[in-house]
């Protein structure tokens, strides 16, 4: 338990809170409308009658967290509360609660929920749930006064006063950012998420609180529209219930799904629910009977055991049907068998025993006791033909592990005995927290924040090892490139290779459970955009991006310096010459931190070299220009085709060294290369000439270039094959090839290749010239006419 903050007497800070509260109260009774609350701060609707009223819920869930109740949730009041803290929590703690509970009464005071009730039995009832999970103090505290920033006028000064810095630092990351205006309700969203998850990445109690909220929303959202229930249930299936699965909280994580399931498609759900009952009848008596069997079983092996009946979720049924579009009655495996044993060695001993019973199903058994899943939980699974060949599966696990399984992080509280396995779910949490914080540094903007996280908060996983038998754990589907930046940043952005159990596999290659991954790196490998379209885990993602958007701005500055040097150059201007208060004074006015950015700037085309180096000539010479400078041919801007991201050259007419070429900065973009006669060039040209620059080749090129070619050939086997024999003959690869069919006895072939310079080209042209099939060649160019070369 963490230890609670000093706090100040409650009459230092009442007295300040009465004042609002009764500014509040005058406010309400003044105003025409009264003002109701919905779950997740929606849009007031007419209030109904504060009269308490039964809400549907699963009733087994619902046991748990209000015992003695089944289809209701109860008016929460702070006796209720009280009650359950006394249960862990010694009087003087209940006390500090007991303050928090009055400042939040006080702050709602007037407030109402949808469903008519008094606003501060939403603070309650989150506070029983936090309760019944046992968090301490600070948590419970900042439970009751979770709403307080977002829907009274306390302050988090006032918070931080009375209750201390921890619990307004936990409370401050449950509030949404509702105050701040955004263009969009979806931008708002991602923003108030980002907010919550990195406030969860430094204090874990902070999501605890917000998924108990979550719930008692989820439990009493018959009071809003059915639009916004489908829209909240939606939010609550793609946010909270992984990230109630990611902390093995799996009560929470199965009612949660249920209850927006029951949302999202409510007649769905209760013409499964008739199907399942209806089952149910049919094969209790045939569960009854594997359970008594194997119940027998294991006594006479002298093994203790509890053993246990228990049903897939609906759920997890319609997930199933609705992924492997099967029917009800296709789904047979609803039923299963959990056996809690002591030790985990008795765990293997029950499955031998219930393996001699029952003849165990292919493929179905797996082993999360050598290999917990992601999120800490650990047991066998196993699936066996039971009586008329019905399946039943088994999970296998010790009490301990029950314990993680249905209360995952919050065994932390739950279970202060200090088990290792308790230790290890924490720690996998830590890791996963920490993972939060890396994909925040690498990631800007807040939608692209949360599609990371929410493609690392689906629950299925697999295992695979490193070369030193270290185990990590990575979402279905992830491949070799997202192992190797699940190792380390630096290893996934310098990786070419990866060998699999052994054999060497392409870097997009699918891993699978077991699957050992050795990563081959090199130093001069830098990410490749093309990743994006295949790498599975947000830490990938955010990293390639990153590293990408890095890669882009350090080319950009090299090319912005570059065009206005040779600005100087053309003007016969020395840059040295340039005193530095003149670059201060440009930097300022165009709100750039350093010469880089202004570097950067020019070189991504948002601002002209000219148009810079005019500004930093003003006082000089006023003979001295920059517009209509003629250009030196010795002295333009040469490229070697090795500028990266920030030189383009252009799909219309593919220039290649030899070329004549021409530039254009394009507004954000870098530099785009055309063809001295392209069409398409010109006629941009004409209309903004001053984005135009002169250009030449390097007398150095450091890489090939692609060019389109046509191929009239006539009618033949193996055509294809020969061409790109005489291709690959010249050093020459083929990037695309297409076929388009002739009337008569021709076709013609339209490739992309790649070649050094136009002297390189000429040479494939010859070597296709000896092939007797071939009749005609072109190099394809927008809007310049080119045959045979």
């Amino acid at each position: 338990m963490a230890t609670t903050e000093k706090t100040r007497p409650l009459s230092n800070v009442t007295d300040a809170m009465v004042r609002l509260a009764s500014a509040s109260i005058k406010r309400i009774k003044s105003s025409t409308k009264k003002r109701s609350k919905l779950p997740l701060n929606e849009s007031p609707t007419q209030e109904t009658s504060p009269e308490q009223k039964a809400v549907p819920a699963d009733d087994a869930l619902t046991a748990l967290y209000f015992p003695g109740t089944a289809a209701t949730v109860p008016i929460a009041t702070f006796s209720t509360l009280s009650l359950e803290l006394s249960k862990y929590l010694n009087q003087d703690q209940i006390g500090l609660i007991r303050e928090a509970y009055r400042v939040s009464d006080i702050a709602h005071l007037g407030q109402r929920r949808a469903s008519g009730e008094p606003y501060i039995t939403h603070p309650l009832a989150v506070a029983h749930i936090c309760a019944i999970w046992r968090l301490d103090t600070q948590a419970i505290q900042a439970a009751l006064l979770h709403d307080v920033l977002e829907d009274t006028q306390i302050t988090r000064h006032t918070v931080s006063e009375q209750f201390g810095n921890t619990v307004a630092e936990i409370v401050e990351g449950l509030s949404k950012l509702d105050k701040i205006e955004f263009s969009t309700r979806e931008q708002q969203q991602a923003e108030s998420f980002r907010k919550m998850l990195l406030a969860m990445s430094r204090d874990i109690r902070v999501v605890l609180i917000k998924l108990a909220d979550r719930l008692h929303n989820m439990r009493t959202l018959e009071a809003v529209s059915v639009e916004k229930r489908r829209r909240i249930a939606t939010e609550t299936m793609d946010i909270y219930v992984p990230i109630a699965y990611r902390l093995g909280l799996n009560l929470v994580y199965r009612e949660l799904q249920d209850l927006a399931f029951s949302n999202q498609y409510p007649l769905r759900r209760a013409v499964l629910a008739r199907a399942v009952e209806k089952s149910r009848r049919n094969r209790r008596e045939l569960i009854g009977r594997v359970m008594q069997s194997v119940e027998q079983a294991l006594a006479n092996a002298k093994l203790p055991v509890q053993v246990q009946g228990r049903e897939k979720t609906l759920y997890g049924i319609y997930k199933k049907m609705s992924s492997k579009a099967l029917s009800f009655s296709q789904v047979l495996d609803i039923y299963g068998v959990r056996v809690v044993v002591n030790e985990p060695s008795e765990c293997y001993l029950a499955l031998g025993i219930i393996h001699s019973l029952y003849k165990p199903v292919q493929d179905t058994f797996t082993d999360y006791i050598a290999m917990p899943k992601i999120n800490g939980y650990q047991s066998l699974h196993t699936t066996v033909r039971g009586p008329y060949g019905t399946p039943v599966e088994f999970q296998i696990r010790t009490a301990t592990m029950h314990k993680i399984a249905e209360d995952g992080v919050a065994a932390h509280w739950l279970y202060k005995n200090g088990e290792s396995s308790i230790t290890e779910v924490q720690r996998q949490t830590v890791n996963w927290m920490q993972s939060l914080l890396d994909i925040q540094s690498q990631t800007r903007d807040s939608s692209e924040f949360i599609e990371n996280v929410k493609i690392d908060l689906f629950p299925d996983a697999v295992y695979v090892f490193t070369p030193k038998g270290k185990i990590i754990a990575l979402p279905r589907g992830a491949t070799a490139l997202d192992f190797a930046y699940a190792v380390h940043t630096d290893i996934g952005n310098t990786c070419i290779a990866a060998r699999i159990n052994d054999e060497d596999q392409a870097l997009r290659s699918e891993l699978r459970n077991g699957d050992v991954v050795e990563i081959t790196t090199s130093p001069k490998v830098q990410p490749n955009p093309a990743w994006l379209t295949f790498v599975r885990t947000g830490r990938a993602r955010s990293e390639i991006r990153h590293a990408l958007k890095s890669a882009n701005i350090q080319e950009a500055i090299k090319l912005g310096e570059r065009l206005i040097m040779q600005t100087f150059t053309v003007l016969h201007i020395p840059p040295d010459s340039i005193a530095p208060e003149s670059w201060a004074r440009l930097q300022s006015e165009t709100n750039n931190k350093s010469r880089e950015d202004l570097y950067a700037e020019v070189g991504q085309g948002k601002r002209l070299p000219a148009a810079v180096v005019q500004l930093l000539l003003r006082g000089r010479d006023s003979s001295t220009g920059v517009a209509d400078t003629p250009g030196h041919p010795d002295k333009l801007l040469t490229l070697s085709g090795a500028e990266g991201a920030a030189v383009e050259f252009a799909q219309c007419c593919m220039p290649i060294p030899g070329d004549s070429i021409m530039a254009a900065l394009g507004r954000g973009q870098g530099l785009m290369v055309h063809c001295a006669g392209c069409a398409v060039a010109n006629r941009q040209r004409l209309r903004d000439p001053e984005r135009w620059i002169d250009v030449a080749w390097a007398d150095s090129i450091a890489r090939q270039f692609a060019v389109r070619i046509k191929i009239q050939v006539r009618e033949g086997k193996g055509v294809l094959a020969r061409v790109a024999s005489a291709i690959a003959q010249n050093a020459s690869n083929i990037l695309r090839v297409r076929n388009e069919e002739q009337p008569g006895s021709s076709s013609t072939m339209d490739l992309v290749i790649e070649v050094q310079d136009r002297e390189h080209l000429a040479q494939v042209f010859r070597s296709l010239r000896r092939i007797p099939i071939v009749m005609r060649l072109e190099r394809v160019r927008s809007g310049i006419s080119s045959s045979d070369n």
